[in-house]
């Protein structure tokens, strides 16, 4: 509920071309997350069930690579494949590091 609400509200302020930015808001702030919930539980400020409710249940449910790959796929087949390359480098890259900003925030 709380991805479709999100990306219901993001593609709402979003420009037509870039609709697939929700999904990448979403994929980032799970990373983000789901870091800061490993520095808590690697520093004992967080239970293991909490961790595995929360990393595993709320980011899992969250973020969504399935329609990361959609969206690539569409992007691709309408033309732009540059865009679609840039789509996936930005989310790897700015995904690793939000979730590392997590894990340090959280220390």
């Amino acid at each position: 509920m709380a991805r479709y609400g999100v990306g219901y509200f993001l593609t709402r302020i979003i420009v037509q071309p870039y609709w697939f930015a929700s999904t990448f808001a979403i994929n980032i702030a799970g990373s983000f997350l789901i870091g800061v919930l490993f520095g808590l539980v690697s520093r004992h400020q967080i239970s293991e069930l909490n961790w595995l409710v929360l990393a595993t249940g709320f980011c899992g449910g969250f973020t969504t690579f399935s329609t990361f790959a959609l969206e690539n796929i569409n992007l691709m087949n309408k033309g732009q494949s540059n865009l679609a390359i840039l789509y996936t480098g930005l989310s790897v890259v700015v995904g690793l590091l939000l979730c590392k900003m997590g894990m340090w925030l959280a220390g």
